[in-house]
This record gives structure tokens, C-alpha cells and sequence, in this order.
């Protein structure tokens, strides 16, 4: 009988995952298969779950498996792969991230060398499944990686509770913070201490920011992201005055302001308060706000007149990936990576993973939940 692996499938917004059996593909040539060894559930899995991009409207078809934040072991390699994207040798069993979105290669963005803005990348997380190899994301017991896709070996030094983090949030981070040039002795605000707030605040401390502000409304991940770096906090709750909280910032900034700002809320409401604790020449780094027409008001002359700018980040660069493995095999004993998982379930828990994420009180201090295929952790 042939091998066969479970997949969670999603079939529309807040319904019951549907578990259903595929047949384990053989892999092209090129192409390899991974055992899924931990997918975690990300706020852009929460935000398809919850309808706040309602994939029916833009004529994608329900019957997705949802999950992107992974690792696992190879399974099975194509007959032409030897070694990863780094000319490491690769053999079944070798623990392995990699890149969950392919480019075409032929677009305007591929060419410009810019894989990750290609429209195919960004697409690449909501297909069908229904045909083979059927594997198309990370909460199944397998997934189908297709050549293009970046792989890269993990160090044994790393768990893979850590390593799932890097593909998505963690790189997602260090890439944005990048382009917002974030430079030796700057200061940067994080507006939301989720996972991407955690890292956020933890990869700019290691890039040299002189002082990183942390806000959000739970005191617990508040408390979370001085272990992550945060020098100061700031507790909506407590403060919920918008413009209490920017002349917080520009006094803890000594009247200046902050050189980046980091969204990552994912409310557009937060926006122009964001930008209002920029200096003059300050960065806006825009990663939260992903759910198509949501809308703020704004106010262009906040930009203009004092030379602000906003720098909008989708997905990453392949290499980035290897950074961010780089990055936890050197600060794995430095940052509390392993509290930012505070909640592991069995790919046949997926519900109760799904309605305890969306509320925050079902699991506590919840900060991210995570899939493990088999028993929970």
C-alpha cells in the first residue's frame, strides 16, 4: 500500500478543518519532500481563519492547507538534488528550512532579482490541495518543497521549536529592519509584543539599536519583550491616550522621537500614531497590515513636512533564511526563544489550536501556539 500522510485542510472562514489522507508523492528530479516536524500558527493563519481576508472574494477557492512557519527532516529527495542552496550535502533525515513561497523566474520582480515581490511567491500559501503533490503548506504530516524554493541545513545546536520561527517571523524582522536601515545606535519603537514584536525588538537590540520601546496592551508580553531586549515599555491599558503615548516616546527619546517605528499590530488604527513618534527622517516599517481595504485616515503632510517615509515588507529574500538560522544558532542563549511557544497541539488538535490563538485568554499568556504532527508536545 502506498504511503499516505494527513493534511488539515481549511474549508472557509471559522469552519472545522477537514482531515483528510494523501498519498506521499514521489519527488520530481529537482523537487524534495519534508516530514513536518513543527508548523506554528502565524497572525497571517489567524487572519484567513478569522475571514479578515475572505480568500472567496478575490476567486480563490477554499480546500487550502494553511501553515507556513515550519521545519522538518527530508523524506525524500529528488534524484538530482545533492546538497542545499549552499552546496551543503543533503541526505534523508537531515534537518532542513526553507523558503515557503517560489518565484516564476519570469516576471519583472525575479528579473529585477527580487524573488519575493513576484506574485506567484505571495500566492504560493493558499493553494488548492485537491491535486498532487497535494502537500501545499505546513499543518500535514508532510510538505512539498519545488525547485526554486530556497533549503537550507539546520545545526544540530538548533531545536526546531526555534528553527519554525525563523522561516516567517523571525526573518520576516530582520529583512524589514534592513530595508528601514536601521543603523548602529538608533532608536526603535515596536508597536505590538506578539511573536513578530519579540523578535522584532531582539533583532534590533542585536543590530545595535542604542534604545528599543516595546507597546502593547498585555503586561505579560510586555514583561516578554524586556527578556527580548525592550529597554522601556508602554502599556496601552494603562496609558490610552494616543497622545500620551507619543509624548512618552519623544521623552524617552530626549525630545527627538524614534529613527524606526515597527507595526506590527496589524490594525491600521495604530498607523498615524505610529508616526507621530518618528523623529524627522524617521522610518516607518509597515509589516502587520496585511488584510486588503483597511483603511486609516491620514495625514500626508506628518510625512512630507518632517521627511518621514513608510517602508512596506512582504516576505524576504532566500538568504535571509540562512541569516536567521545564523542569527538563533548565535543568541539561542541569550533570548528566551522557547517561551515564545507556549502552546504545542497535535495536527489533530487544530481547532482547539486555532480558537484558543483567537483568544488570547484561552491560553493564558498565549504568544504563539504551535502544530506538531502525532502527540502534542
Amino acid at each position: 500500500m502506498a504511503e499516505t500522510g494527513r493534511a488539515a485542510v481549511f474549508m472557509g472562514v471559522r469552519k472545522p478543518f477537514e482531515m483528510r489522507e494523501y498519498p506521499v508523492p514521489d519527488p520530481k528530479p529537482s523537487d524534495l519532500v519534508v516530514k513536518v516536524a513543527r508548523t506554528n500558527i502565524c497572525g497571517t493563519d489567524l487572519h484567513l481563519w478569522r475571514g479578515d481576508t475572505d480568500l472567496s472574494r478575490i476567486g480563490i477557492t477554499y480546500g487550502l492547507i494553511l501553515g507556513h512557519e515550519m521545519c522538518g527532516t527530508v523524506h525524500r529527495l529528488g534524484s538530482r538534488v545533492r546538497s542545499d542552496s549552499l552546496g551543503q550535502p543533503l541526505s534523508e533525515g537531515d534537518r532542513v528550512v526553507f523558503t515557503y513561497y517560489y518565484p516564476c523566474g519570469r516576471c519583472m520582480a525575479c528579473l529585477k532579482g527580487c524573488p519575493h515581490m513576484c506574485m506567484t511567491s505571495l500566492s504560493c500559501p493558499v493553494r488548492p490541495c485537491d491535486m498532487a503533490p497535494h502537500f501545499t503548506g505546513g499543518f500535514a504530516d508532510f510538505y512539498y518543497v519545488k525547485r526554486g524554493q530556497a533549503v537550507f541545513k539546520v545545526p544540530d545546536t538548533i531545536e526546531s521549536e526555534l528553527v519554525a520561527g525563523a522561516n516567517c517571523a523571525l526573518s520576516q524582522v530582520l529583512f524589514g529592519l534592513q530595508e528601514a536601515r536601521l543603523q548602529f545606535g538608533e532608536t526603535v519603537v515596536v508597536q505590538g509584543a506578539g511573536g513578530l514584536g519579540l523578535y522584532a525588538c531582539a533583532v534590533a537590540k542585536e543590530m545595535g539599536a542604542h534604545k528599543v520601546i516595546c507597546i502593547d496592551g498585555i503586561q505579560a508580553r510586555l514583561d516578554m519583550a524586556k527578556r527580548f531586549g525592550a529597554d522601556e515599555t508602554i502599556n496601552i491599558s494603562e496609558i490610552d491616550d494616543p497622545r500620551a503615548r507619543v509624548s512618552i516616546v519623544q521623552n524617552m527619546t530626549d525630545g527627538w522621537g524614534a529613527d524606526v517605528v515597527v507595526e506590527v499590530v496589524g490594525k491600521p488604527e495604530v498607523v498615524n500614531e505610529g508616526i507621530r513618534m518618528l523623529a524627522r527622517g524617521g522610518r516607518y516599517l509597515e509589516l502587520g497590515n496585511i488584510n486588503p481595504k483597511q483603511t486609516y485616515k491620514a495625514d500626508p503632510s506628518l510625512l512630507v513636512g518632517y521627511n518621514r517615509s513608510i517602508i512596506g515588507i512582504s516576505l524576504y529574500p532566500p538568504m535571509t533564511l540562512k541569516l536567521e538560522v545564523d542569527f538563533l544558532a548565535r543568541t539561542k542563549d541569550r533570548y528566551p526563544y522557547d517561551a515564545l511557544l507556549s502552546h504545542a497541539f497535535s495536527l489533530d488538535e487544530i481547532d482547539r489550536a486555532f480558537n484558543e490563538s483567537d483568544h488570547v485568554g484561552g491560553c493564558g499568556s498565549l504568544v504563539r501556539a504551535s502544530i506538531v504532527p502525532g502527540e502534542a508536545a
